[in-house]
């Protein structure tokens, strides 16, 4: 990966609806060449997917939480049930097996307090296998980027 590739990325990152000459004319590169860089990012693996970042409280996504799981029983095969189970949830974001005093830490984008009563029944009653959770309600967000700058 060479500056050029960096630049295309940075900007993909930016706003992923630029036209292809757009890009090409900005990184000083011919459309053409342009392209057969973007395939090859795509196919090795850099590029994971594209796409369109929506406004959470725009769709009815108005809370924002951060929950972290102790679990009872510890190993592979149990974080990746829980994990599985987490996942699953549509109101869950973003989901993460961790190292330290918890085993999970859960990022949760809800409609209403009942959502969050309902997914927290489900997830961390006695039957699967959390022995502790801690919710922390996020009030306000100082940064919350996507982009892997480089």
């Amino acid at each position: 990966m060479d500056s050029i590739d960096r630049k295309l990325l940075n900007l993909l990152q930016r706003d992923a609806s630029r036209t292809n000459v757009d890009m090409a004319s900005e990184v000083g590169l011919s459309p053409s060449s342009c392209l057969r860089r973007l395939q090859r990012l795509r196919r090795s693996g850099v590029i994971n997917r594209i796409v369109a970042i929506l406004n959470p409280a725009k769709v009815g996504r108005v809370i924002k939480a951060m929950v972290t799981v102790e679990l009872k029983l510890h190993g592979e095969e149990h974080m990746r049930r829980f994990l599985k189970a987490a996942t699953a949830e549509e109101a869950v974001s973003h989901a993460y097996a961790v190292t330290g005093e918890n085993d999970i830490v859960l990022m949760l984008r809800l409609r209403d307090m009942e959502e969050l009563d309902a997914l927290s029944e489900k997830l961390f009653t006695d039957q699967t296998n959390v022995a502790r959770y801690i919710t922390t309600m996020v009030i306000r967000t100082a940064k919350e980027e996507t982009a892997v700058l480089m």
